[in-house]
């Protein structure tokens, strides 16, 4: 072998080594890559197809990392599809593989515009990642118009990669773009169901009825406690209530929870129906209840002055707030009180700005010992390391209508955060004393963990960490105590908000399973969901564990109880994400709705993430997040940095770097996106640098004589534009710098240029043309917009199970803010 073909052996066996077909060891030899490495046996595995509008895609499945599928490799597989897959190489940027087949079909309803051209009628979907048109077959007499909002349903999915599917027209929904419109089709497409169905209906009336005359015989009579519920204002229903008393050496405290299931039988309409909600889902203007209301809003909520039957946790603590012991009990009960966190924080001195309240300020003495005892469980729970996520919440304004018209962030008065924290801390106690007491008894439960996080993403935490100059400890953090310790050292960091976004992104979403992994997040080696069972199904499967014990029965340990709850844990873990990502995707279109007749309007944010396409700001006022692509963020071309945490300019040097300050020009929205697009102002030395970059290249060449012209011109023209506002400003009688007037101009400007440069009508929510039938490039629909929301985007909003949600749906503010413990 001469040297020219060694030379390209070795480099063919680097190729082979960086996609993962070979081995590099010890002494430059090279072995083949194990079959078990590259999945399984021939690179085997089954998941879950995720497609990118611009057509690859992502299988994911448990044990694996994400698989990606070139185009060609996608075949008939549609989004959502449960796929074969096999691996057919690896680089430094992951796995590649192709699908085999395609295991399962998602059965969902697709949202999107109705088209109708003569004879033939279809369906552009609004999910730019779902292969479209979707061919339909409707009579020439049918109400559907073209341009409707509609949601099909398909009935004949592709066989190859140049089919596109067949689908029946399931609900036309009116004209696109109404917020009410849009929501109806995201709900349409998760196939969630505002009324629920007759039988479960009646069989709650019916248990309603009977349990009005059920024996609280076997129960502890708890009404002589006075056990007040403490909840947002706009609460409607109320599963919890809790009292402390000082003991002589410590404290007693009472947390009653509604005994949901009592109500919701096994085996029956209502349990079924309950079982497939999984959760209620909070919307802006109403709540789509897990039970039906004569259960959620009546006969398990804890009314004052009524009496309710109840599980509850009695514990005794010493003076430190460690618990000495502790019983849960079967009762009855009967509350004091509804009080709401405003009433409790002024009663309590906490803050002066809301409205005294009578019925608090009566309890005044009690809610001082349960605020003492709160906040040393609190400095106990913090010490083991927990951690306290405080994520910006966006409220929205709606009118009369309910449609939206503002939206800010969410509060932040620190004394209603504080009774808040008041709650939680015995909502978090209650669920911990009852994970401990089930496992002591060796009994299946359904257990809400957080498993650590994955070492990959702290190790990029560590760089970020590193960038910013702050110190990280990759071996501590993997302890909740350490990652504890380090987001406390950083509080102080000006980039602080850029750290936790990238620690949020490390630790994995909580969930539900039968296996007791601890909950990270808290600190906590044992944790279930027990004090919210009206919104949660596997509260109610806890309190029936419970219950079965406290009524003298053995744990269920066969394999089919077993298997029925590992089912029923893993359900509740998928409706819980499917109700999340409602909340989210619904929130996100009211928000955009707000910025619809803001287009052309000046606005200043902060930087919140950086993806492939662009950077998201996130507005001071209105609480609004932005999308500006790269060729919007000034005269330079920007590309991302290597370490992800900025944005360059390639000839000025330009950065925009996280958490940075920008200003902006809204220049257009898309309701079908859920998106606001805007143009950066870039700022005045970056214009300098440009003309400057511009005139030295044009030194010695043809034509730079124009060039110079036009750039000392353009220069001149904004010279004499500061002048003339700063000659205004003087003659109003007010200082005003040459910079900052020049600073004014080009805002004036850059909103004169989105003007004339802005389209009638917003983006993406135009009529266009298409035709029916079969395409000839893979069937998939084309994305003509690069603001849409990539993965890596969407992860920083994903929670390790501590955002918030509160109990009501009704008002012009959004249901988030009632008990952490419905996510942890």
């Amino acid at each position: 072998m001469n040297e020219a073909s060694y030379n390209r052996f070795l480099e063919l066996l680097d190729t082979l080594s960086l996609e993962g077909t070979v081995i590099r060891t010890s002494g430059n030899r090279y072995k083949a890559q194990p079959e078990d490495a590259l999945g399984g046996k021939k690179g085997r595995f089954e998941g879950v197809l995720s497609m990118h509008p611009r057509g690859f895609g992502f299988v994911s499945a448990l044990d694996h990392d994400d698989l990606f599928i070139a185009p060609d490799g996608i075949g008939a597989a549609m989004h959502g599809d449960t796929v074969s897959v096999s691996v057919i190489g690896r680089n430094k940027r992951g796995s590649e593989g192709t699908i085999h087949r395609v295991v399962k079909r998602r059965e969902a309803q697709i949202p999107g515009l109705l088209r109708r051209s003569g004879r033939s009628s279809w369906l552009e979907p609004d999910d730019a990642r779902v292969r479209g048109p979707i061919v339909l077959k409707l009579d020439r007499k049918s109400d559907a118009k073209n341009g409707d909002a509609a949601v099909v349903r398909i009935t004949r999915h592709p066989e190859s990669a140049d089919e596109n599917p067949e689908g029946e027209l399931v609900a036309i929904l009116g004209t696109p773009g109404d917020p009410h419109t849009e929501v109806a089709k995201i709900l349409m497409r998760e196939e969630i169901s505002e009324e629920h169905t007759p039988e479960a209906t009646k069989e709650a009336e019916v248990m309603a009825a009977k349990l009005r005359r059920a024996s609280t015989e076997g129960r502890m009579d708890l009404r002589d406690v006075p056990l007040p519920t403490i909840d947002p204002e706009d609460a409607r229903d109320h599963d919890d209530a809790l009292w402390v008393e000082r003991t002589t050496d410590g404290y007693r405290a009472w947390i009653a929870i509604a005994d949901v299931s009592e109500y919701v039988q096994p085996d029956t309409a209502l349990d079924t129906a309950a079982l497939e909600r999984g959760c209620t889902v909070y919307l802006p203007d109403r709540a789509i209840p897990m039970l039906p209301s004569a259960l959620a809003a009546d006969l398990c909520s804890l009314m004052p002055d009524r009496d309710r039957l109840c599980l509850c946790v009695i514990a005794d603590l010493d003076r430190q707030g460690k618990v000495k012991r502790f019983k849960v009990v079967e009762g009855i009960m009967r509350s004091a009180a509804m009080l709401t966190y405003p009433g409790v924080a002024r009663t309590l001195g906490f803050t002066d700005k809301p409205p005294r309240s009578t019925q608090a300020e009566a309890m005044k003495k009690g809610l001082k010992t349960l605020d003492d005892l709160a906040r040393k469980l609190r400095k106990r729970r913090m010490g083991r390391g927990a951690l306290d996520l405080d994520l910006p919440e966006p409220k929205l304004t709606l009118d009369d209508e309910g449609m939206p018209v503002d939206c800010q962030r969410r509060s932040g008065d620190p004394g209603i955060k504080r009774a808040y924290q008041m709650v939680e801390e015995m909502m978090l106690l209650a669920n911990e004393l009852v994970a401990q007491w089930l496992a002591k008894r060796k009994c299946p439960a359904v257990y809400r963990i957080h498993g650590r996080p994955d070492e990959e993403k702290l190790e990029r935490l560590g760089k970020v960490a590193e960038v910013l100059g702050v110190k990280f400890d990759l071996d501590a953090a993997i302890e909740p105590l350490g990652l504890g310790k380090w987001r406390r050292s950083i509080a102080g960091h000006e980039k602080k908000n850029v750290l936790e976004m990238f620690m949020l992104r490390s630790l994995k979403q909580a969930t539900y399973d039968i296996i007791n992994i601890g909950h990270f997040g808290l600190a906590s080696d044992a944790y279930v969901h027990f004090t919210s069972p009206i919104r949660r199904y596997p509260d109610v499967l806890v309190h029936r564990a419970v219950k079965n014990i406290l009524r003298g029965g053995k744990p269920d340990t066969r394999s089919k109880a077993i298997d029925e709850l590992k089912a029923s844990a893993a359900n509740s873990s998928s409706r819980e994400r499917k109700s999340m990502d409602v909340e989210r995707e619904v929130m996100d279109l009211y928000r955009t709705y707000v910025m619809k007749d803001r287009i052309d309007e000046v606005f200043d944010g902060t930087v919140a993430a950086i993806v492939g396409s662009g950077i998201f700001v996130s507005l001071d006022d209105p609480f609004v997040d932005v999308m500006v692509r790269y060729e919007d963020m000034g005269p330079d071309r920007y590309e991302q940095s290597d370490d992800e945490l900025s944005v360059v300019g390639l000839r000025s040097g330009d950065t925009i770097e996280l958490g940075d300050r920008v200003t902006l020009v809204v220049e257009d929205i898309s309701l079908v996106r859920r998106q606001v697009y805007g143009k950066r102002i870039a700022p005045e030395h970056v214009l300098d640098d440009m003309e400057d970059s511009r005139g030295r290249r044009g030194r010695g060449r043809r034509g730079d004589d124009r060039g110079s012209r036009r750039s000392d011109e353009s220069r001149r023209g904004r010279e004499k534009s500061s002048r003339g506002a700063a000659t205004r400003g003087r003659a109003d009688g007010k200082k005003t710098t040459g910079r900052s007037s020049r600073a004014s101009s080009q805002k004036k400007a850059a909103v004169s240029a989105a003007r004339k440069g802005r389209k009638a009508s917003t983006r993406d929510d135009r009529p266009t043309k298409q035709t029916s039938g079969k395409s000839k490039t893979g069937g998939r629909s084309r994305s003509t917009s690069s603001g849409s929301k990539s993965r890596s985007s969407l992860s920083s909003s994903k929670s390790s199970g501590s955002s918030t949600r509160s109990k009501s749906s009704k008002s012009g503010g959004s249901t988030r803010g009632k008990k952490t413990s419905r996510r942890r």
